[in-house]
């Protein structure tokens, strides 16, 4: 009896211990269906230990899932914000991801649809077929006027990279840099090729005193056009590199006025009548080796293209709540088409007028890039035969009236 007792405790107890155990793992096995959305039950000694080590884990784990995702989800919107396109095409050219700018540059909506659905281009097509092995220049329908250089990068052992990038403002940057090189090889070409024809025949030819000096009176004339050319290069290539003016620096106008202003009737020699009006602020917040060079080659320009008994004058008065400083002569004018381009570098109405004067074709350029530093606009007003208004604007808040 005692023994059948005894097993009879020992079979219940053990009972007991595989029910309690069960009751664990079977809390275990629920939570594990669905261990995202479920608490971990309680559990008692092993068990319970065993299940806080599960619910650390749990939240270290959702904690660092939580921050990949917040991670993944700035580099998504970083990508959308990227202004080329980014597209991802599987070995069959179909879109497999894309940014916002590609739905936007290219129209792309949807996915597993081949690239050329969205790119109507024969070239494109021919070029994306070939495996793309050199980047494409396309003007795209949907954005014309522009340029869009294509290249295509390994994206995994099956996949690539499309990205397409706007190249317009670097094209024309380019073609202006090229232009500038021409022209700059053509103005110093012409004088060289004067002077080298005045050297060579002054080696060649027994001349008289009269003849050799009237030769290098005109070799000298050249090289002063080249000189004055070189010194203007230098002067716009500061100005186009300086950053913008932020100092507060006051330059008193009248007295720097009337410098230049005798300086230009220096230059006349008496052969106009040049003068000065001044009702304006006492001050501008200018650096004045700036002002000089605006103001200078406004009236060079002035004294240049105005005949003999004709008048400048130069005003600096308020209008409105700005300041205006403008250079007005009776000269030849301009006619209108060639008002929007006198800015240019090396623009010129009549380039045979314009070397016979000394001009080098980059005044105007260097005063338009000196007033840019200040906000400061350059107006032009002409018309053939009667003259021309060049006007300078300032903005209020670089006026001083009490300096």
């Amino acid at each position: 009896m005692g023994a059948l007792a005894a097993a009879g405790t020992l079979a219940i107890t053990f009972g007991v211990y595989v029910l309690w155990q069960g009751w664990h793992l079977a809390g275990l096995l629920h939570w594990l269906a669905l261990p995202r959305n479920r608490t971990l039950p309680l559990g008692v000694g092993r068990w319970g230990l065993a299940f806080d080590r599960l619910s650390r884990f749990a939240r270290e784990e959702q904690q660092a899932r939580v921050e990949m995702a917040a991670e993944l989800e700035r580099v998504r919107a970083a990508v959308h914000r990227i202004p080329d396109a980014l597209i991802v095409l599987d070995r069959w050219n179909q879109v497999e991801w894309y940014n916002r700018r590609a739905e936007s540059l290219l129209g792309i909506v949807g996915l597993r649809r081949p690239i050329h659905h969205f790119v109507r281009d024969p070239e494109f097509g021919e070029w994306i077929d070939s495996g793309a092995p050199a980047p494409l220049e396309l003007k795209l329908p949907q954005h014309p006027g522009h340029i869009h250089l294509m290249r295509v990068y390994p994206a995994g052992e099956t996949h690539r990279l499309l990205i397409t990038h706007d190249v317009t403002e670097q094209r024309r940057l380019d073609a202006m840099r090229r232009d500038f090189v021409a022209n700059v090889s053509h103005e110093i070409r012409t004088p060289l090729t004067v002077i080298s024809g005045f050297v060579e025949t002054m080696l060649d030819l027994e001349l008289d005193e009269a003849s050799r000096r009237h030769y290098l009176a005109s070799t000298l004339k050249q090289t002063d056009t080249m000189r004055r050319l070189i010194e203007d290069l230098l002067i716009l290539a500061k100005l186009e590199h300086d950053l913008p003016v932020v100092d507060d620096a006051t330059t008193s106008i009248e007295g720097l006025l009337e410098v230049l202003v005798g300086d230009a009737r220096a230059l006349s020699g008496s052969r106009h009548h040049i003068s000065l009006s001044f009702n304006g602020p006492q001050g501008l917040k200018v650096d004045p080796a700036d002002l000089q060079t605006a103001v200078r080659n406004l009236l060079t320009n002035a004294v240049r293209y105005t005949p003999e008994g004709g008048s400048i004058r130069v005003c600096w008065e308020m209008r409105g709540q700005e300041a205006c400083l403008s250079v007005q002569d009776t000269g030849i004018g301009i006619a209108p088409e060639h008002l929007p381009r006198l800015t240019e570098r090396f623009y010129r109405v009549d380039r045979s007028r314009s070397r016979d004067s000394g001009g080098t074709g980059l005044g105007l350029a260097i005063v338009k890039h000196a007033l840019q530093r200040y906000q400061a606009q350059l107006e032009i007003q002409s018309k053939p035969g009667e003259g021309s208004v060049f006007t300078i604007r300032w903005p209020a808040e670089r006026l001083v009236f009490d300096p």
